[in-house]
């Protein structure tokens, strides 16, 4: 979409409409989705990504998993402008719609929002293709899809062999953090992020002080949906400690 002529009269860029983008809650993340990705982290070129910024010596810290449309990245993008980060969706016109609301920021703020991209990818499989050891320093886990079934169990985002996938990509002091509107998921989520050693979950007292864990309930879709009609839901935050 050209978002330089899609503008108001008054020279307002608009803004991508999520109407037009709809599609299924979630995806089938062991199906073929056609997705090209890097061999190695090393083969990755973020630059054109991030309105071709010059990435030398700078890395991509922040990740969101599954990130929906997007409302987590638009919020941290200019809470934490000096840090990339990147979202990760499965489904096409998800990611279609993340990517063009990203341009259509650009182009309405100069300047701005240059530090945030949204891949299509599957990142159950792909996430060390595109991340080196110790690279992260926050992951975001927002209202996964929960694969009820018992048989779909090992389907979800948290298990122990992606834990450690996870650990392997977070550096010291790195955190994850988990938000559900599903108990049986949130307990499931503690759990195994509990059982890991090389994880700690963080005390009421050292959430509070991340300015980051209002946007887990405030910035996504889910989350204005949950404060609306709020069922059981939690948050967790686990530190990665080695």
């Amino acid at each position: 979409m050209d978002f330089e002529e899609n503008a108001k009269e008054d020279g307002e860029c608009l803004l991508p409409q999520k109407k037009f983008y709809r599609q299924r809650a979630h995806a089938n993340p062991m199906s073929d989705h056609d997705i090209i990705y890097p061999r190695t982290p090393q083969e990755m070129e973020w630059s054109g990504y991030y309105d071709d910024t010059d990435m030398t010596g700078r890395r991509v810290e922040f990740v969101d998993v599954g990130c929906g449309y997007g409302g987590l990245l638009m919020k941290l993008s200019p809470m934490f402008p000096d840090q990339f980060m990147v979202g990760m969706e499965i489904r096409v016109k998800v990611a279609d719609f993340v990517r063009d609301k990203i341009q259509a920021l650009r182009t309405r703020e100069p300047g701005q929002y240059k530090n945030v991209c949204c891949l299509r990818t599957n990142a159950m499989k792909y996430l060390p293709n595109y991340f080196e050891k110790g690279q992260l320093s926050k992951m975001f886990f927002l209202y996964p899809d929960p694969h009820f079934k018992k048989a779909k169990h090992k389907w979800r985002i948290i298990t122990p062999a992606l834990i450690a996938e996870y650990a392997y990509l977070l550096r010291p002091g790195g955190i994850i953090y988990t938000i559900s509107d599903v108990e049986d998921l949130h307990l499931w989520m503690k759990k195994h992020l509990s059982e890991h050693p090389l994880f700690e979950e963080l005390t009421s007292a050292e959430m509070e002080t991340d300015p980051v864990v209002p946007l887990l309930f405030e910035s996504t879709e889910e989350g204005q949906k949950v404060t609306r009609n709020p069922p059981y839901f939690g948050d967790l935050m686990f530190e990665f400690r080695c």
